[in-house]
């Protein structure tokens, strides 16, 4: 005769179930900043592209038109497939041979430590309100 202290219990108990938790929130907590450090990290490789790209058109235009004055940007915004604008693109040209392109970051990157990414005619590559420098950043 089988007592009821012999049954066999299926499932799962309490603290095997905290301790899988527990690893799960381990794990999330590695992950998570790794990912989204990874996913800003793109995004700012993205917007110098763009930069470059812009500054390759704004040089094609200066040398048929012999300066840069009524040139505009291409591209206003990042990413190009309309998503959630993560960069503002602007062209500044304060006069005929000369041109600022800044990648103002919005949105999900507004704080990013990286700041805005700027590039002028010279080929000139800066950040402003970064709190890292030009060489971490660009």
């Amino acid at each position: 005769m089988k007592s009821s202290r012999a049954t066999l219990q299926k499932g799962f108990t309490l603290i095997e179930l905290l301790i899988v938790v527990v690893i799960v929130g381990i794990l999330a907590a590695i992950a998570i900043p790794s990912y989204l450090s990874y996913v800003a990290k793109a995004k700012r490789t993205e917007a110098k592209g763009a930069l470059q790209e812009e500054a390759q058109f704004l040089e094609q235009y200066f040398t048929t038109n012999g300066a840069y004055t009524g040139a505009s940007t291409r591209l206003t915004r990042l990413p190009r497939d309309g998503g959630t604008e993560t960069y503002s693109i602007t062209l500044t040209i304060p006069n005929a041979s000369s041109f600022v392109l800044r990648a103002v970051p919005v949105n999900s990157m507004a704080a990013d430590a990286c700041g805005t990414f700027t590039l002028d005619q010279t080929g000139n590559q800066n950040v402003s309100g970064a709190t890292l420098s030009v060489a971490e950043c660009w």
